[in-house]
């Protein structure tokens, strides 16, 4: 099937080489960035995670999202979701390669994340994140290329298949799971230090990731022979309107015990985000715009009249994608580092090498997301005819 990949019109071509262009600008840096150290990103002693890791953070979500169309099909029998399924499983397979390359290019020298395999240390959660993360890619790929290459020869898909549609279930949601023990589990970071952390990462991933979907849907219709459908895209944003309400709710639920509780350590944190700290406030605009874009989303996605008109719809869907990405990518991480458990505030700004190199690692996955949904839509485009 690789081969429907590589043909297209001249707009398809055009888009894989501009996905091009910015790979190699965005390798030509990370080169740069591997031959001189991370002294060329803004990361510091008090701040040891950065831009890399807050893309990594909220692209880990992006991939478990979608289970929220594997699960409706395969577990509650919703064959409507058959038109999209592929689709969710091929987005999950580029976000989880934007995740392993983001983890690369923020280690120093990358072959040090063989270490975590060939020293396996099984108390430690960064060894079953990286577990739980590649297994769960292994099983996407599986699942979707034979369920897919069944589909193009109007088969069922092999039996042993089923039992892995199954496990990748759970394997969706322990992939943010254990992203969030990586951040609770640290007894000196007080932001952190919440039991609510991983229902909070749950929530706002069953929120971006069926609403970058819906988009993608949207885009397909238009650019494409094959449309997903009114119905599915419209099951899917009632999923997004009843998660980014839970994840507001959470949000919500830390600011009332971080604040009742009147614990400093805790309570700096949540200040310097949202008012700033001793003069230093630099992501106060950001998280108040998050705050407000995913406010927006609930009262277009919860009124009917709203979610049902597909222009408004979109418009939701990038609130509540931008939202999350706020508050899970640059709130979730800065905000946990600043200020230090010593209580010093040194601020993190990604520098121009590091947002360049994120572009980069961004236009990786959507390469990869262009081939695999240009075979996926060719498939069925060529079972309607």
């Amino acid at each position: 099937m690789l081969e429907l990949a590589l043909s297209g019109s001249k707009r398809y071509y055009g888009w894989i080489t501009a996905l091009l262009a910015v790979i190699g600008v965005g390798f030509g840096f990370y080169l740069w960035q591997f031959s001189s150290g991370l002294w060329i990103t803004g990361l510091s002693r008090d701040v040891s995670w950065g831009f890399y890791i807050a893309n990594f953070t909220f692209l880990v979500g992006v991939a478990a999202g979608g289970v929220m169309v594997v699960l409706p099909y395969y577990l509650h029998d919703y064959k409507a979701f058959g038109r999209i399924t592929i689709l969710g499983e091929f987005l999950a397979i580029a976000s989880l390669v934007m995740c392993l390359l983001f983890v690369l290019v923020d280690l120093g020298q990358p072959m040090r994340i063989l270490n975590v395999w060939l020293y396996p240390t099984l108390n430690s959660v960064l060894f079953w994140d990286t577990l739980v993360l590649n297994g769960y890619l292994f099983l996407n790929i599986v699942i979707g290329w034979n369920v897919l290459e069944a589909e193009r020869n109007n088969t069922h898909y092999p039996l042993w298949v089923k039992p892995l549609i199954y496990i990748s279930i759970p394997f969706a949601v322990s992939i943010h799971t254990v992203t969030a023990w990586l951040y609770c589990g640290l007894p000196g970071r007080g932001f952190w230090l919440t039991a609510i952390l991983a229902p909070r990462f749950l929530s706002s991933a069953f929120a971006a990731g069926p609403a970058l979907l819906i988009l993608l849907c949207l885009i397909i219709r238009r650019v494409t022979k094959f449309d997903p459908g009114r119905e599915q895209i419209q099951s899917l944003s009632k999923i997004v309107a009843y998660a980014i309400c839970l994840n507001v709710f959470f949000l919500l639920c830390e600011v009332f015990v971080v604040f009742y509780s009147q614990i400093p350590e805790h309570m700096d944190h949540m200040k310097y985000l949202f008012v700033g700290l001793h003069g230093h406030g630099i992501l106060v605009p950001w998280m108040w715009t998050s705050v407000a874009l995913m406010v927006i989303a609930i009262i277009l996605l919860v009124n009917p009249m709203t979610r049902k008109n597909e222009t408004v719809l979109a418009v939701a869907c990038l609130c509540v994608f931008f939202g999350t990405w706020i508050d899970k990518g640059l709130g979730m991480i800065s905000g946990g580092f600043v200020p230090s458990p010593l209580h010093h505030v040194n601020e993190y700004v990604p520098t121009i090498p590091e947002i360049i190199i994120t572009l980069g690692v961004y236009a990786t996955g959507f390469l990869v997301l262009t081939a695999l949904f240009k075979m996926a839509i060719s498939v069925k485009e060529e079972v309607s005819a």
